[in-house]
């Protein structure tokens, strides 16, 4: 079965990065691995199932079909919209953040 592209926007390049070196610099180098591959199996998942993810913080952000997933084993959320074509990844955030004002600090792009 073959799903949607999942296509990262700048934001969410960055706060992949950011979490990798987080990963590297305090757990090294098998964390970092995992987190990256905790991260390859969610976007596998919501690739093949995109309304799977709960649409958390949708309406306090006035953004229809935000929808959301979690890592496995790692604290983070991936921030999605079902588009046509692809799914189109706002964000992955920490979980425990003020998610709405990190969203809102990113902006549209």
């Amino acid at each position: 079965m073959s799903g949607k592209p999942v296509i990262p926007r700048e934001q969410a390049k960055r706060d992949i990065e950011a979490s990798i070196d987080h990963y590297l610099n305090q757990a090294g180098e098998t964390a970092a691995f995992k987190f990256i591959d905790a991260l390859e199996r969610a976007y596998l998942h919501i690739s093949r199932h995109p309304a799977s993810g709960p649409p958390r913080y949708a309406h306090e952000l006035d953004m229809p079909g935000l929808r959301c997933w979690p890592l496995n084993r790692y604290p983070f959320l991936i921030f999605y919209v079902e588009r046509e074509v692809c799914l189109d990844i706002w964000r992955v955030l920490q979980a425990e953040r003020d998610v709405p004002a990190w969203m809102r600090d990113a902006g549209s792009g």
